[in-house]
């Protein structure tokens, strides 16, 4: 007897005596994100939760996500070194906070004048991104994923309107990573904070301006209840996309049925959190508008064309840095830059210059 015919024959028998085949055992496995926000951020909090149930679902529970806010195991900018040491398995965050641990992490989530959310993603995916970010966080024992974005970033709140670079010089402003970098150079006193201590320090007059991401997230924290002034786009954050990154060790010896569900869902959410963020920031700025007398304005041209003067003199010291690896990121970056901005202006620049009148709704 054939052995094929013979195992099925023996299901058959098995089935009609009424015995029940052996499930396989299903190993399972259980990990802790931690995230860089406070518990129920709009967006932020919610992309990683999404995240977490999606590869626990479509793993069938195999690989359960369990999600811990800023501070509940590790501070909001604790969670890269968490990880990197296996005291969690998996992170939620940004690499623009990452920029201390390797300058070149930060090109991975945004960079000034840079690459919108769409062109980061083609850049990771088809640019020779993904090799290149896999390269640096190799060497601290971890594995990421790009995995959504919150679109262009404000450039922020301000008590009192501005008009040119001179304006800016000397302000207390929150920003982070190389959009930092930017204002220091134009004579901003740059403050890092996490996002749930802006607030307070607006509040306080810690800081005298500030961003933390975009209307849908900034409104939540009630910045617009001190400063009524509040400025888009942010030149120095285009894309400002979020990470999920895994301790090495875990995620390596994972199955690799398990390792491409990780992969897909940060694929999946690249899209939907970015446009979870598109379609809530534009229902807010109707609000903050309306309803509570924000003055929604325009970055001035004089400080955009001053701010892309202070961005291209940091294009050109990273691409003469010490570090090679600086050097070869910030290469790559600038050649897949500058194909987009070329093609732009007959693709997705060009349909929104022309796209000025508004449709009829009914």
């Amino acid at each position: 007897m054939h052995r094929r015919n013979f195992l099925s024959g023996a299901a058959v028998a098995a089935t009609g005596a009424g015995l029940a085949a052996p499930a396989i055992a299903q190993s399972r496995i259980e990990w802790d994100m931690v995230t860089s926000w406070p518990t129920g951020a709009p967006g932020l909090d919610d992309s990683a939760r999404r995240i977490a149930k999606r590869i626990t679902d479509l793993s069938g529970g195999r690989l359960v996500i369990n999600v811990h806010g800023a501070g509940e195991i590790v501070p909001a900018f604790g969670v890269f070194d968490a990880v990197s040491q296996g005291v969690a398995q998996i992170y939620h965050s940004v690499p623009a906070y990452w920029i201390s641990k390797n300058k070149a992490i930060g090109l991975f989530g945004s960079f000034p004048f840079g690459l919108t959310m769409f062109e980061q993603l083609g850049w990771m995916y088809w640019g020779g991104g993904q090799e290149l970010y896999d390269n640096i966080y190799d060497g601290f024992g971890l594995k990421g994923f790009l995995a959504g974005g919150t679109g262009p970033q404000w450039f922020g709140w301000f008590r009192n309107e501005i008009h040119t670079l001179d304006d800016l010089r000397g302000l207390r402003i929150r920003t982070t990573g190389f959009a930092g970098e930017m204002l220091r150079r134009v004579g901003v006193a740059v403050v890092t904070l996490p996002g749930g201590e802006v607030f307070q320090a607006l509040q306080s007059g810690t800081i005298d301006a500030g961003e933390f991401v975009g209307p849908w997230n900034d409104f939540s924290f009630g910045f617009h209840q001190i400063a009524k002034n509040y400025y888009g786009p942010g030149p120095g954050e285009p894309s400002s996309t979020e990470e999920i990154v895994m301790n090495a060790s875990a995620y390596n010896a994972l199955p690799d049925d398990l390792k491409l569900i990780v992969k897909t869902v940060a694929m999946s959410a690249a899209d939907e959190t970015t446009m979870d963020y598109e379609i809530n920031n534009a229902k807010t700025v109707r609000i903050l508008k309306a309803e509570h007398g924000v003055n929604v304005r325009l970055v001035p041209q004089p400080i955009v064309e001053g701010l892309a003067v202070a961005a291209n003199e940091m294009v050109e010291e990273l691409l003469a840095d010490p570090d090679p690896v600086v050097r070869e990121v910030m290469g790559s970056y600038a050649k897949f830059r500058n194909l987009m901005a070329e093609y732009a202006p007959y693709a997705f620049a060009g349909e929104m210059n022309a796209r000025t009148l508004p449709f009829a709704e009914g």
